[in-house]
C-alpha cells in the first residue's frame, strides 16, 4: 500500500533533489534563492547533502523550491 500518495516528494531521494536544482540553477543561482553556505562557499552535492541532512530548516526550504520548480525539472527528462 502507498503510505503517501499526496507526497510531491515521495520516491525522489534528497541526492535526486539536489543534483536537479543544481542542473538547472547551478549552485550561484541556488545560493541566491537560498543564501546558506553549502551553497554559497566552496559548494559541492556532498558537502550541501551533509548540511541539508543535519539541518532541517534548510532541507524545508531546498524542498520547498523543488516542489516549486518540479514541473521544470521533469520536462527535461
Amino acid at each position: 500500500m502507498n503510505t503517501q500518495p499526496f507526497n510531491p516528494l515521495h520516491g525522489i531521494t534528497l541526492k535526486t533533489l539536489v543534483t536537479e536544482l543544481v542542473e538547472h540553477f547551478g549552485f550561484e543561482a541556488l545560493g541566491k534563492q537560498i543564501n546558506i553556505r553549502c551553497f554559497t562557499q566552496d559548494p559541492s552535492i556532498q558537502s550541501s547533502l551533509k548540511f541539508l541532512r543535519k539541518t532541517p530548516w534548510a532541507r524545508e526550504k531546498v524542498e520547498d523550491l523543488y516542489i516549486k520548480n518540479q514541473h521544470k525539472f521533469k520536462k527535461n527528462q
